[in-house]
Formats: C-alpha cells, structure tokens, sequence
C-alpha cells in the first residue's frame, strides 16, 4: 500500500511538471488543445494540459537572414555576384503572432526566397555601375517591396543591406585600372596646379623686383635732375660769364670721383678757383729780383 500510494504521488508529480512551460520575456506563446488554437501566451509561468494541450513559443526580438549569394545578370550584360540580409521581427502582439505562425509556413525561409527574387528584378533593370552607385536605392526599393509582401505574415521588416556586389574577375581588373588612371590623372592635374602657383609666384617677385629697379632708376635720375638743377643754380650764382672754368671743375669732380691723376694747367686758374671755393687763398708764383 505505502509503496504503491508513492508511486502514484510520484506519476502525479511529474505529470503536473510536465504541464509547466516558462515563456521568456523575448518570446511569447501559443496554445493549442487538439490542434485547435486555444491561447495566447504571454511572458511567465504557464501551466498546460499534458497531452491533450501544446504551446508553441515564437521569438519577437529582432532578427537577420542572410539571402545568401546568388549571381545576377545586369541590364549590360555582366554578371553580377550579389549577397544582401534582412533584418525583421515578428510583432508582439497575440494577432500577429498568430499570423506568423498561421499564414505562413515558415516566414525566416520564405522572405530569404522573396529578397533574392526582388534582388533580380532590381538589379536585372540596372547597369553594374548604377547598381554599384545607388545602393541605397536597391536597399529602398527591397524594403518597400519585403514591407508589402509580408503585410500578413505578422512580421516587421526593420531594414535591408545589400551586402555586396561584386563584378565578375576580369570586369573588376579593368575597373581597378580605370580607377588608377583617373587617380594618376587627378594627381598630374595637381600637380600641375601646383608648378603653375609655383611659377605665377616666381613671376611676381620678379616682377615686383624690376618695379623696385624701376622705382630706383626713376629715384637716381631724379636725384641727379636735382643735382644738375643745383649745379645751374651755382653756375648762375658764382660762374656767370665763366663758362668755360665750369667745365674745368665738372671735369675735376669727374676725375676725383675715379681716382684719376690730375693734370693742372699751367697758369693755375683752376686751383685758384678751387681755393676760392674751399675758401683758401691761392699762391701766388713769387717774383724774379730785379
């Protein structure tokens, strides 16, 4: 009797146990008795009829499938290796989680398959180029289309990336060497702005100093024009009539200038005139005895 009333504890106990299901706060649950949809099951403790009753969890957080590569042929003819992945979730809510698990049969399969299908008929209308430069176009119009698609299945497609795209081999080498030619190119029109600034540069320092030559030039034969206007000036003042002996004195000024050796004349009227201007009186030759 006492082993028989602990066994039978011992099958109701686990029984009840195996009626208990946990439903974490990233999931949440179905409840179906005989098949038939009975409950929607939120996050905690649950209890269900062994047997008879089954539930069914469903992951609501946020998740990534990948379309997987796949090969698609562009509007000009090249082949193109394209990958792309899909981030989605499944919303919280009792209907919609339902619908993922009611209208669809397996919603994570079935939107790999309508991303890579919408990829072709994206990427088909395309040259490789423009599928290469507007990515975020194809990202766009794969995600309106996947939103529209999947209206029923009780899910929420977040965001698209296209992966890459990735031109066959030998298209890629030429495109690496057009790529380095319009580098070069960029680079020799650099450096040619640069030779060019350099010599605008040069050619205006040496324009600056031929006006500084000029402006000198200019400031000497002023300052000689002042000279000469001075010298008239003294002419006129101390040598009137005495045209000649100036000449004489220019010449001497000239020649002291070049460190020359100076011939006098004999009769010395231009070292009386040089003594008078230095304010010296002149020698006169001392006289014969009679």
């Amino acid at each position: 009797m006492t082993y028989g009333i602990l066994i039978i504890i011992a099958i109701v106990i686990l029984f009840l146990l195996s009626g208990v299901r946990i439903v974490r706060p990233t999931h949440r649950g179905l409840i179906e008795v005989f098949g038939k949809y009975h409950s929607f099951a939120q996050p905690g403790f649950h209890w269900i009829l062994p047997v008879v009753a089954k539930m069914f969890r469903v992951n609501t957080t946020e998740q990534m499938v990948n379309a997987e590569p796949q090969e698609i042929i562009t509007n000009d003819n090249l082949n193109a290796q394209v990958d792309a992945q899909v981030y989605f979730r499944v919303l919280p809510d009792e209907t919609n989680v339902k619908a993922s698990q009611y209208n669809v049969n397996n919603y994570q399969l079935q939107i790999v398959s309508l991303a890579r299908t919408t990829l072709r008929n994206i990427i088909g209308t395309m040259t490789l180029k423009s599928a290469n430069s507007e990515r975020s176009k194809i990202n766009t119009e794969l995600l309106l289309t996947l939103l529209k698609e999947t209206e029923n299945w009780g899910i929420s497609v977040v965001r698209t990336e296209l992966k890459e795209i990735d031109p066959p081999k030998d298209v890629q080498e030429t495109m690496n060497k057009v790529v380095k030619a319009e580098n070069e190119k960029i680079a020799a029109v650099d450096f040619a702005t640069a030779a060019e600034t350099t010599a605008d540069g040069l050619k205006r320092a040496e324009i600056k100093k031929a006006e500084g030559i000029k402006q000198a030039e200019i400031l000497k034969a002023e300052g000689e024009s002042q000279a000469i206007k001075l010298v008239n000036e003294a002419a006129d003042k101390y040598f009137v009539g005495n045209a000649q002996l100036l000449r004489r004195l220019q010449a001497v000024e000239e020649s002291l200038r070049g460190n020359a050796k100076i011939v006098l004349p004999a009769d010395r009227e231009l070292v009386n005139v040089i003594g008078d201007l230095a304010g010296v009186v002149p020698l006169t030759a001392p006289r014969a005895a009679k």
